[in-house]
């Protein structure tokens, strides 16, 4: 079982001619809402890897959870441990998509995603033969509590620093796997005073840094891991994206999936990779999200 705690969006997607700068109006060409949040998006990703999935998080009283949950219950997501917050709004993610280059620029209001709290997650039962999966979407101290939990029971643990801020440090000391993009690396290497001429020096210098293992996606270069003792790049197969939102949550989740079955770094790095190039070849960010076969 893959326990994902997160959050829990509806996106509203519109797409422009290109991103404003700030201050500036521009046109678009169409708008749309479908279920996201970074935990339901890997929730629904790993899901759609073909693993058993249980979601741990929190939507508003409002009908806006209903359209946020139906793609997780519809492909037979758990969610017995999604809490509704009376009072409060489900998360909100603003999203605009260049029509042109198929980039992003996303805002979130958390909403009901600032209520997860850390006995919710505790009260889950994990096995060591699960797996945890989490982001930075909801409090901190929730998602302490779950690596804690985690750890405890013995089960893999794999965090996704994004959005990244200063907790990120704390978590990617406690978590088995950190997941991050280039961008975040970098945050995450001033963070912990990592040295290095270059990049790829501060990504060999974490393991020894943190006792943990590193996942670096790429973008169109594909991902590369780093662990104590090796180190794994693999390539993105060529495409013409059409919409990267969710391309880094379908990577996470289909990472998770694929250590769940066993798979070593090379061959689940794989998966992973053209699990995301595949979810940037539709628009949205869970109705993107490809099913095992497609991949």
């Amino acid at each position: 079982m893959i326990i994902v705690v997160g959050s829990i969006n509806l996106d509203l997607v519109g797409r422009v001619e290109r991103l404003p700068a700030p201050g500036e109006t521009v046109r678009g060409s169409s708008f749309a809402t479908s279920p996201g949040g970074k935990g339901a998006n890997q929730a629904l990703a790993a899901r759609r890897a073909g693993a058993p999935v249980a979601m741990i998080g929190a939507v508003g009283d409002d009908t806006q959870s209903r359209e946020a949950l139906a793609l997780l219950e519809r492909d037979g997501v758990d969610l017995s441990g999604v809490a509704r917050v009376e009072g409060t709004s489900t998360g909100v993610a603003l999203i605009l998509v260049d029509d042109g280059r198929g980039e992003n620029a996303i805002a979130v209001i958390a909403g009901a995603n600032g209520c997860v709290e850390s006995e919710k997650v505790t009260a889950h039962p994990i096995g060591e033969d699960d797996a945890l999966l989490l982001q930075m979407e909801i409090p901190a101290a929730a998602n302490h509590a779950a690596l804690d939990h985690a750890r405890k029971a013995g089960a893999l643990s794999l965090f996704n620093a994004a959005p990244f801020d200063e907790d990120a440090v704390g978590l990617a000391r406690k978590a088995d796997v950190t997941i991050v993009n280039e961008t975040e690396f970098d945050l995450l290497a001033a963070a912990l005073g990592l040295e290095g001429a270059d990049r790829a020096a501060r990504m060999a210098a974490f393991p020894s840094a943190t006792g943990r293992s590193l996942v670096v996606t790429l973008g169109a270069e594909g991902a590369v891991a780093v662990t104590r003792n090796r180190r794994f790049d693999v390539a993105a197969p060529e495409i013409d994206p059409v919409d990267t939102v969710g391309a880094g949550d379908t990577f996470c989740g289909y990472l998770a999936a694929a250590f769940a079955e066993g798979l070593d770094w090379p061959l689940a790095l794989d998966l992973a990779v053209r699990a995301g190039a595949a979810a940037c070849l539709k628009t949205g960010a869970q109705p993107a999200i490809p099913f095992r076969e497609s991949v």
